[in-house]
């Protein structure tokens, strides 16, 4: 999300120095007693359309949904590009390394066979949730692994560890 920001921090920015350029070039123009070069044509295009016309209507709910849009892009929930391990040291470690660890931890159990990590972050916590193929019996031993892997990275205490182990299918 961080880029998606950035890109429409500097088209807003160019959007907002062009127009003041243009502003105060037409504003240089008019106090020299000269017409300005694009506030003639604004003038008569603006004074001429109308509401009812169907490409300010086209325009207008096209800049609508275009806001609805980045509304709900910034009010949308995103993962985490970052963990902190404490509070006050100012540590970090990227989330997809955490998954990737967390799943080879959890294969390593051995009556599982795939895994996928996701890590959530609430608060300080951190949620990790596995879904794996291998035998539903094993739950508590891949939490285990879990939690110990979770000890070596110095993480802070993580709340519970949701396990989803589906049996593996076999041909027929």
């Amino acid at each position: 999300m961080r880029t998606v920001n950035r890109i429409a921090t500097l088209l807003l920015a160019v959007a907002l120095l062009t127009g003041g350029a243009l502003l105060a070039i037409g504003a240089l123009l008019a106090a020299a007693g000269r017409p300005g070069p694009l506030v003639h044509r604004w003038y008569a295009t603006l004074t001429t359309i109308r509401w009812q016309d169907a490409p300010v209507r086209a325009v207008a709910a096209g800049v609508t949904l275009l806001g609805v849009v980045m509304l709900v892009a910034q009010l949308r929930r995103w993962q985490p590009v970052r963990l902190r391990l404490a509070e006050q040291d100012g540590w970090h470690l990227h989330r997809r390394s955490v998954e990737r660890r967390l799943a080879r931890a959890a294969r390593a159990v051995p009556s599982v066979r795939r895994a996928r990590v996701r890590v959530r972050r609430h608060g300080d916590t951190w949620r990790p949730r596995v879904t794996a193929t291998g035998d539903p019996a094993a739950r508590g031993d891949v939490e285990f692994a879990l939690r110990q892997e979770l000890d070596r990275l110095a993480a802070p205490r993580p709340g519970p560890i949701e396990v989803r182990l589906v049996p593996a299918r076999r041909a027929t």
